[in-house]
């Protein structure tokens, strides 16, 4: 089941960061290794959650950090929100994991989930 996302449902600033961690979803998807996977997943839940999000990783780029506080909280929209999440618990399934195929495909539904191909 896609949850593909309609910029329309979230507010101004939450669209670019639901971009932005779309792109890093798809370059985990393409990347060679689990680490690979990893990083950009990382980076993608970064923008997501936001700096202060549950899940936040420090140790890891932040590549929406000048968009906003992360594409959840910047999003008023409650069905839009429960969307994200589901990415969220997606891109936490493939960083729970050391498999990289399991941490391929998650990477792939949350690309997926967050509407780019």
């Amino acid at each position: 089941m896609a949850l593909l996302i309609s910029s329309s449902a979230m507010a101004a600033d939450a669209a670019p960061q639901v971009e932005t961690a779309a792109v890093h979803a798809g370059l985990a998807a393409q990347a060679a290794n689990v680490k690979g996977v990893q990083t950009h997943l990382h980076h993608s839940l970064n923008c997501l959650v936001g700096p202060d999000g549950d899940g936040f990783d420090s140790d890891e780029m932040n590549p929406c950090g000048d968009m906003g506080n992360g594409a959840i909280p910047d999003t008023s929209d409650s069905k839009m929100k429960e969307k994200l999440e589901s990415a969220v618990d997606k891109a936490n399934s493939g960083l729970d994991t050391d498999d990289y195929d399991e941490a391929k495909t998650a990477a792939m539904s949350v690309q997926k989930m967050l509407g780019t191909k």
